[in-house]
């Protein structure tokens, strides 16, 4: 299933710039970036329940925020690109 993870952590203390550090980087053992703070990561579930309780473990409950929308397993149809779009097609062949 492809999981679109988004966040908000607050950058004003040296804490919670280290925070942000840390959720961008757990997003990137999930998935790939595609905006500044926005990963599409396609898991299945016990990575996407795993995912949850490492970001959880890492934000700040009261200062940061998380979303995470379950697009499921038919995502190709749900998700459209207007302009630049430097995502790689997860489900295609890769050629190294």
């Amino acid at each position: 299933m492809l999981i679109l993870v988004t966040y908000d952590v607050e950058t004003q203390s040296p804490e919670g710039r280290r925070r942000l550090r840390h959720v961008a980087k757990e997003c990137l053992n999930y998935g790939q970036r595609v905006q500044n703070s926005v990963f599409e990561c396609t898991l299945n579930t016990a990575q996407y329940a795993q995912l949850k309780i490492n970001l959880q473990a890492i934000i700040d409950l009261q200062a940061d925020s998380i979303r995470l929308y379950n697009l499921g397993n038919s995502f190709s149809s749900r998700v459209e690109t207007l302009g630049k779009n430097n995502a790689i097609d997860l489900g295609g062949t890769l050629v190294i």
